[in-house]
Parts: C-alpha cells; structure tokens; sequence
C-alpha cells in the first residue's frame, strides 16, 4: 500500500497552479442549453488541492467501463507518468496504461472517445478489499478514482458493529494519497434498498457515524458524493435522505432514461432532480448516465440533446455508464448502455466528451 505523502504530493497540483477554493461562483459555460438558469453559489466541505473540488468552469467527464467491454451482459453488477489529476496537455492518453491491471477497458474506451477520461468509475462492496486492481491503476495514473462504495444495514453502522472495517477503509484511503470521490450506499433512496437503509433517518445517522470515523482519522483527500436515483424525486421523497449542506461535497443522481419508457431525454430524467438542486449550494455530479440500446438509430439524437441539457453550470461532473450488465437478457435492449459497436453512438458520446465544457482540464483530443 502507497505510504501518505506531503500535502502538496497528495495534490498532485504543479507549483504555480491555480487551486480551486472551497467556495467559487459558478460562471455560465458558453454553449449551456436554453433555460438552464442560474447556478447558486458553490461549496463544498472537501479540502481544496487535496480532495476533488469542481472545475471552476465546465464539467469533468468519466465512465464507467467493466471488464471485457462489449455487448451482453458483464461482470456481476457493483452493490454488485504517476500523478494526481492537473491541468495541462502533460496528461496524454497513454497506450501504456492498457498494461496496468484493470485498465486495458478503460483505455479501449478512451480510444474511441479520443481522449483520456477524467474520471474513471468502479464499484466495491461493503466488506471488499480497497485498494483492487483497478484503483490502484486509476489513483497511479493522471486519472480521478470515483469509488462507489455498496452500503450495509444503517442501524448496525449506527451502532458502531462496522466501525472497525470503516476505520480501514479510511485508513486506506487516507494511504493512498490521492484525491478520491467516494460514493457511499447511492440509490439509498430506492425500495430495493429498504431492508439494509430502513429509513432516511436511519440512512442520514449511518452517514453521519462514516464521517465521523472519517474525521477521525483525518482523512481529507476525500469528496462525499451523495447520490440517489433521479427518479426517486417524482415517484418517492429522494430529497429527504439528504444528509445536510455540511455533511455533503457534491449531490448527484444515476439518471438512466427508465427501462419503462420507449424514448426519454435526459432532459426529463434529470428535470426534478434539478429543481431540487437548485436549492442546494452543491457542485452536481451525474454518476450514472447512459443511452439505451432500444433505441437504436435515435442514440445519437439521444447523445446530442444530452450534451445539451448537461452544459448546466452547476454540473461539475457526468459520467456514462458504458455497460450492458442491467440487462435481464441478450434481449433486454432497454438496459444495455453499451455504445461499443454502434458506429452512430460512438461519434455522438465522442462529440459529447470532446467538447470543450467536459474538457476542463483540456487533455489532447485525438483525430477519428
């Protein structure tokens, strides 16, 4: 495991580089979809130049891409140059890290998007190992990690049962050095989840207890990402399990279209969820976005309008889910995310991620 370095190592900010401040006024990017509005004023508890802290302008872009990328079903379902992220064109999509374990679906990827992700995403469960393969590849590399961390029964946390695999996981993190999104029991809000969540109550007290443990070990290259499900702001109380202004770094949502719908823009997936966020002081992460393979030669209309509607100035970071693991079957199109082998799909998410908006820290972008 990588030994803590200095503060400034941890950063991974060259000398002379601008660091983002705990609070920052959000300028309108050119290019925001119509209607977008204001963004409030943004802040955030994560500790400038050592924890991720939004891009002054525009908005980081990621995936996440499981092992052996492709159409079908993937891997089991999550829940189922050495330097930290910068700015500046030092940061080339690099061949090289097809040889790092974990990384040679990522790399895939970046090449078809023609440039490097900011972001790039894995899952862990509750009791998993931290660092695997893949973190250890990502937090290596000119890669954030967005680590999307399974949750446990709420009321066991809160009574201090886990509280010595938490302090592990702190300590692990804390280890690595690196700046670190961490995304805690996202979807708390759905009924699939109830059993182990029980209440918002209950949720928002286990939270706070992780915090707590977090502090306590003085873990700051840490960003708390919240995240529910988009659609739990117009079929249930999403807003309800939000711990606090003081408790969170970043709000997001996992914003896939509806498996039962036959076509839905982003636009109307993310609509309520936006309203609410308005009202919160918050960078926006979207964590979980994607285009369904029913939808077919629509994919790229889909992708285009997209790109649109997340030119918002308060999202700071979107990040596609390129996966078709959802899906019931080899049938079920309208879970598959997957754009590899879809000529049409591709170009678009290419049109999308090479953008200037989701290009913040402007890495090389690569001719087709």
């Amino acid at each position: 495991m990588v030994k803590a370095r200095s503060r400034t190592a941890r950063a991974g900010v060259p000398a002379g580089a601008p660091i983002v401040m705990a609070a920052l006024a959000v300028l309108a990017a050119a290019g925001c979809s119509s209607g977008a509005g204001a963004a409030p004023k943004i802040t955030t508890t994560a500790r400038a130049g050592v924890a991720p802290t939004p891009p002054e302008k525009g908005a980081y872009f990621g995936a996440w891409v499981p092992p052996g990328i492709g159409g079908g079903p993937k891997a089991p379902s999550p829940g189922r140059t050495s330097a930290t992220p910068s700015g500046g064109s030092s940061a080339k999509p690099a061949v090289k890290d097809a040889d790092r374990p974990g990384m040679a679906p990522v790399v895939g990827f970046e090449r078809e998007l023609g440039r490097q992700l900011d972001i790039v995403q894995n899952y862990a469960g509750w009791k998993a190992p931290f660092p695997g393969d893949l973190d250890s590849s990502v937090l290596d590399g000119n890669r954030y990690l967005l680590l999307t961390w399974g949750g446990a029964d709420t009321r066991e946390i809160v009574q201090g049962t886990h509280d010595e695999l938490i302090r592990d996981r702190a300590r692990a993190i804390k280890a690595t050095g690196k700046p670190v999104f961490l995304r805690w029991s996202r979807d708390m809000d759905k009924k699939s989840a109830q059993a182990k969540v029980h209440s918002a109550t209950d949720f928002i007290a286990a939270w706070k207890h992780l915090r707590a443990i977090f502090k306590q070990e003085k873990v700051d290259n840490v960003a708390w990402v919240w995240c529910p499900s988009a659609r739990g702001f117009g079929s249930g109380n999403a807003g309800s399990f939000y711990p606090g202004d003081g408790e969170v770094d970043w709000i997001c949502a996992d914003a896939q279209p509806g498996g039962d719908y036959d076509y839905r823009d982003l636009s109307e997936a993310v609509k309520l969820f936006m309203e609410w966020a308005r009202g919160r002081a918050k960078p926006i992460m979207i964590a979980e976005f994607g285009v369904p393979r029913s939808y077919g030669e629509r994919r790229a209309e889909w992708l285009r309008a997209a790109a649109k509607t997340l030119q918002d100035p308060q999202i700071k970071a979107v990040v596609y889910f390129d996966s078709d693991e959802q899906a019931e079957d080899a049938r079920d199109k309208r879970r598959a995310f997957s754009v590899t082998g879809d000529k049409r799909a591709v170009s678009a998410l290419r049109e999308l991620a090479t953008t200037p908006y989701f290009n913040p820290r402007n890495l090389p972008v690569t001719s087709d």
